[in-house]
C-alpha cells in the first residue's frame, strides 16, 4: 500500500505515518520518494537505528524493521552514484579538466549527488566546480553547510538563490562545454514544468541528466530540441529509479539484489511502467 503525503506538509503527517509502520506487524517498512528531508526532520526520533548517511544528511529514503528495531537508511548516495556510473563515462572529469557540475535543486538528491562527486578514492577526478542553485534559501544553505563537512579537497563551489524564471538559464549557459547539467528541482515529476525556460542553451556537448522518469519532463524534451545541434548527452531518472527501488528492497526484505536479479527487476519495472 502506498501513502501519499502533500509536499512539505504538515510535520505531524510524517509522523502519524512512521508511528503507523512502527507499530503494525503487517508493515514490514517503506520507500520513501519525495518527503526524504521532512520525513527525517519530523520523525527520526522514532528510529532506534539511523545508518552514517542519514545522520550526516538528515534524510531517510529506506524505513526498514530488525526484530523489533525500526531502521532508517539513505540509500541516496549509493544510488545516485550508481546512476552515474551508468552514463558518465569512467575518468570523464580528468579528461574534461573544465566541465563543472550545475545542480539544479537542493533536496536530499543533490546533496546525495554531491557527497557522490566528491569521493575521496574520486581524487584526480573530480569535476572543476560544483554549482548549486535552487529557489528557496533555507535548503541552499542546509546543502552549502553539509558540503562544506565532506569536501575534503577544496573543490569550488558556488551557490545561487534562483526564485524567479529566467535565473537558472543564465547560470547554465555560463557553465563550460562538456558539464553536467541536473533537474533535480521536482519539476516535471511533483509538479509540471522546468527549472530552466524554453530560450535557454545548454553547453555544447553537455551530460543532461533528468533524475525524473515519468510526469511532463520538460526539462528533458528542452534538451531533447537541442540535442543534435549542441551533441548533447541526456539521461532520464529510470536508471537511478531502479537503484533506489532495489536498494530499499534490498534493505526491507534483507536480501542482495544484483546481478541477474537486478536486471529481472528492472525489466519487471519497465513492463509494468509501459503497462501503466
Amino acid at each position: 500500500k502506498g501513502i501519499d503525503i502533500g509536499i512539505h506538509a504538515d510535520p505531524q503527517e510524517y509522523v502519524d505515518v512512521v508511528k503507523f509502520i512502527k507499530e503494525d506487524p503487517l508493515s514490514l517498512g517503506a520507500l520513501v520518494t519525495t518527503h526524504k528531508i521532512d520525513l527525517y526532520n519530523a520523525a527520526h526520533q522514532y528510529f532506534e537505528y539511523l545508518d552514517p548517511y542519514a545522520q550526516m544528511f538528515h534524510e531517510l529514503s529506506s524505513i526498514s524493521k530488525r526484530g523489533d528495531k525500526l531502521c532508517g537508511h539513505a540509500k541516496d548516495p549509493i544510488s545516485s552514484g550508481l546512476a552515474m556510473e551508468n552514463f558518465v563515462p569512467a575518468n570523464y572529469w580528468k579528461n574534461n579538466p573544465d566541465a563543472g557540475v550545475l545542480i539544479m535543486g537542493a533536496g536530499g538528491s543533490a546533496i546525495s549527488m554531491c557527497s557522490y562527486l566528491m569521493r575521496e578514492d574520486f581524487k584526480g577526478n573530480y569535476p572543476a566546480k560544483i554549482v548549486i542553485a535552487n529557489r528557496s534559501a533555507p535548503r541552499l544553505k542546509e546543502i552549502e553547510e553539509i558540503n562544506a563537512k565532506l569536501d575534503p579537497f577544496g573543490i569550488e563551489f558556488s551557490y545561487y538563490l534562483t526564485p524567479e524564471a529566467g535565473q537558472n538559464d543564465v547560470i547554465t549557459e555560463k557553465m563550460p562545454a562538456g558539464s553536467l547539467i541536473v533537474n533535480a528541482t521536482g519539476l516535471g515529476k511533483d509538479r509540471p514544468g522546468s527549472p530552466l525556460t524554453d530560450a535557454c542553451k545548454f553547453p555544447e556537448k553537455a551530460l543532461v541528466w533528468e533524475i525524473n522518469y515519468r510526469g511532463d519532463l520538460r526539462f528533458m524534451h528542452q534538451a531533447e530540441e537541442q540535442q543534435s545541434e549542441r551533441g548533447l548527452v541526456i539521461e532520464d531518472g529510470w536508471i537511478y529509479f531502479i537503484h533506489g527501488w532495489t536498494q530499499v528492497i534490498s534493505e526491507v526484505f534483507d536480501i542482495p539484489i544484483e546481478g541477474k536479479l537486478l536486471d529481472k527487476l528492472d525489466k519487471i519495472a519497465a513492463n509494468f511502467n509501459t503497462a501503466g
